[in-house]
């Protein structure tokens, strides 16, 4: 796996990340990318290690946070061999503090 510095921060990672959109299905429109429930996540997270991939994206709005919450059980015990990347910019509540970076 290539492998690329983060900026500044002397952070390696490598060059390419798995998407965890799919994990959780919690509603129509991620319903329609998947629906991988722990386990599923799990086996794809060992397939990317097994690969050199250790870079995962989440976001809260996946799923209002199923996929961060599945993403969490299917790292267990493989928490310091992956990074975690994730977004809070999308909207997830009508408050005035429910969205943006």
């Amino acid at each position: 796996m290539e492998y690329r510095r983060f900026g500044r921060s002397g952070l390696r990672v490598p060059a390419l990340s798995f998407g965890t959109a799919t994990f959780g299905g919690g509603n129509d429109f991620f319903k329609a990318w998947g629906s991988t429930d722990s386990n599923g996540a799990a086996r794809l997270i060992d397939v990317c290690l097994d690969h050199g991939v250790s870079l995962f994206d989440s976001a809260d709005a996946y799923s209002g946070g199923l996929a961060e919450t599945i993403l969490g059980e299917a790292i267990k015990g493989k928490r310091d061999r992956v990074l975690i990347s994730t977004k809070a910019t999308f909207r997830v509540g009508d408050g005035p503090n429910d969205y943006g970076s």
